[in-house]
């Protein structure tokens, strides 16, 4: 087994090599003065299998790039099999046609991956769970609930008599119902949005009995921060104890941050490590981040030695 790292996450990179007990390889990715991607893997990799680990995010087209390039030097390389590892999946909320003359991203990209040279991937929380299918290569999606659910029971001392999970859409209900079940089956509570425009949206309604609950949103991914406030402000109108917000890529555009310090109805977002987040939200008090690091490095672990990875997915 080889683990390659991309820029677009080191210190993830590390923690699951560390995990796995092994270092990265040696592999310069750098950029030419027009900004062109230049990659040379420095260690033999003939009939080696490969992990290449590297999040879409921010910037999503240069991180894409840099991976692409990264897995067809590996094939060229002779590496005898090639996983691309890509703990946010970049794209992902194109994963329909939303309007006439409009593209399917996701399906795009997910071409260009298999095109390539990869030969699986290895993903956690994919917005949409039909992007699996876009793959024509095995595509393993895990789920960040684990952690999640160990961290909500320390913040709780165990005691969760009181707690509702809320879903922030409709279409995210299955993903809040598995975080109930987790945690005992606790009641279920959806907030009711119109969406007007892209990045903007409006929430009407709370269905479920929240007043005087402590509520916990849980979502995949939180970008700008305005719907996520939205949704705690009207949690809170409808007398909840309080709201807090459990979401998996915390992408934390357009200074999201100083939305989230700035909401007294949410009183705290927890986000993963699945992208490397600026200083700013590493220094705001109210987000704090958990580790999928093992997650990840189990699922690479059965994977190389041809385990059964299924139990990864309950």
């Amino acid at each position: 087994m080889k683990l390659i790292a991309g820029n677009s996450n080191e210190p993830l990179s590390e923690e699951i090599s560390r995990r796995l007990a092994t270092s990265l390889a040696r592999a310069e990715i750098k950029r030419f003065k027009d900004s062109e991607v230049f990659v040379e893997v420095q260690e033999n990799v003939r009939g080696e299998d490969v992990f290449v680990i590297q999040s879409t995010s921010n910037p999503a087209n240069d991180h894409l790039m840099e991976l692409l390039i990264v897995i067809d030097a590996l094939t060229r390389a002779s590496a005898s099999r090639v996983t691309a590892v890509i703990p946010y999946f970049g794209y992902a909320r194109q994963d329909r046609k939303a309007g006439p003359r409009t593209p399917i991203s996701a399906k795009l990209v997910a071409n260009l991956i298999t095109t390539a040279g990869a030969d699986r991937v290895l993903t956690v929380d994919l917005h949409a769970g039909q992007i699996q299918g876009f793959f024509d290569i095995p595509t393993d999606n895990l789920y960040a609930v684990k952690e999640f659910e160990r961290r909500i029971r320390e913040i709780h001392n165990g005691d969760l008599h009181e707690v509702t999970i809320v879903s922030p859409d409709v279409g995210g209900v299955v993903r809040a119902r598995s975080l109930s079940k987790r945690l005992g089956n606790l009641p279920l509570a959806i907030v009711d949005k119109r969406r007007e425009e892209a990045g903007a949206s409006e929430v009407m309604n709370i269905i479920g009995e929240v007043k005087g609950r402590h509520c916990l949103i849980y979502d995949d991914i939180v970008d700008s921060g305005g719907t996520l406030c939205n949704a705690a402000r009207a949690i809170m109108d409808k007398g909840a104890k309080s709201v807090s917000a459990y979401v998996t890529h915390g992408v934390l555009s357009d200074h999201a941050e100083r939305r989230v310090m700035a909401e007294d109805a949410l009183s705290r977002l927890v986000i993963s490590d699945s992208i490397l987040v600026s200083p700013e939200v590493q220094a705001c008090p109210k987000i704090e981040r958990v580790s999928i690091a093992r997650l990840l490095a189990e699922a690479i672990r059965r994977i190389s030695n041809e385990e059964s990875v299924s139990s990864l997915f309950d």
